[in-house]
């Protein structure tokens, strides 16, 4: 078959085109013919480097959407399917190839509302979100939440789980004016804050906006400048969910503020997801995705074995104007 593999990481340009042999799933696994594959950024920075667990040779790709090859009795040959999670792409090979195996646990059916392209783009983006503000920030009715990075597929995908899920209060956030335009049309943002140069201060703006209590949830998924002003939102005993951290991974807090709000900080990694996680997770987000509650921000661009390199250099300078999809045929 052929597939993306890198046999070393550090550049780009050891990501090849490559025929290989087609994988062979052992016992409780599948073999899925690849429709679609979903392009995130952590599959650029696999192939950096990136990634500390990451063994090599490896064939990235961490979401997919497929048709099964070689089934089991509960998904037979045929059944249409999409998955996600666990260790795929690091420590064993990944979505971005015309087949890949995968444990039975950690696919679910494909969502008949969704074509594959579409369902190839939602797993990391939902299972982070999905994770971070149900399982992890425990988010509850009536509490509000602000989520960072809101134009962002996982920012996107929190504020939706937070606001039809939870019925909470979603506040997001905006640098630009056309994110800010965009951002106030959606039904599941119920406030805005500016981060735009000049404005006021972020907790300045939430206190505004919650008559001076704060946000019970801040879902941070910039970290760097947004970290601390993040934990100044907090209402007493508020939660604050940390996923990403900027090139520089320190920050700064105040303690003595921190302890005497009883403040919580938690960390959550997807990679720390197992498949049966993964699997489960997407279980739950299946009726949400089925009904139209949920799904991925805009069309996703598909993008062949003669663009995916492409792809990937966007992707990792940051500059990819579109979501792309892996279509390897």
């Amino acid at each position: 078959m052929k597939a993306l593999r890198f046999e070393k990481t550090g550049s780009l340009d050891e990501l090849k085109i490559q025929e290989v042999p087609r994988p062979v799933p052992g016992p409780g696994a599948l073999l899925v013919a690849v429709k679609a594959a979903g392009l995130n950024p952590s599959d650029a920075k696999n192939v950096l480097g990136k990634m500390h667990q990451t063994t090599v040779p490896r064939i990235p790709g961490r979401d997919f959407a497929g048709t099964i090859a070689v089934g089991t009795e509960a998904l037979p040959v045929g059944t249409e399917v999409f998955g996600s999670g666990g260790v795929m792409g690091f420590t064993i090979d990944g979505s971005h190839a015309e087949y890949v195996a995968v444990p039975a646990a950690a696919v679910q059916p494909k969502p008949r509302a969704l074509t594959f392209e579409e369902a190839a783009t939602l797993g990391i983006p939902y299972l982070t979100a999905w994770h971070a503000v149900i399982e992890v920030a425990r988010l509850k009715e009536g509490e509000t939440i602000l989520v960072t990075g809101t134009t962002g597929a996982v920012g996107d995908a929190a504020a939706r789980i937070a606001k039809r899920v939870c019925n909470a209060t979603v506040i997001g956030t905006a640098r630009r004016h056309t994110d800010a335009v965009r951002l106030r049309l959606l039904d599941y943002v119920d406030g805005l804050a500016d981060l735009s140069a000049g404005s006021i201060s972020l907790p300045e703006q939430i206190r505004a906006q919650t008559e001076g209590r704060g946000v019970n949830v801040v879902f941070d998924v910039v970290g760097g400048s947004l970290f601390e002003p993040g934990l100044k939102c907090l209402a007493l005993r508020g939660r604050q969910v940390a996923i990403a951290s900027s090139p520089d991974p320190k920050v700064t807090f105040n303690l003595i503020d921190f302890y005497h709000n009883e403040s919580h900080l938690i960390g959550v990694d997807s990679l720390q997801l197992s498949f049966e996680d993964s699997g489960r997770i997407l279980g739950k987000l299946l009726p949400y995705f089925e009904a139209g509650n949920f799904g991925p921000q805009g069309d996703p661009v598909p993008v062949g074995f003669d663009a995916v390199l492409n792809a990937y250099r966007e992707l990792a300078e940051g500059l990819a104007k579109a979501k792309y999809v892996f279509v390897p045929r």
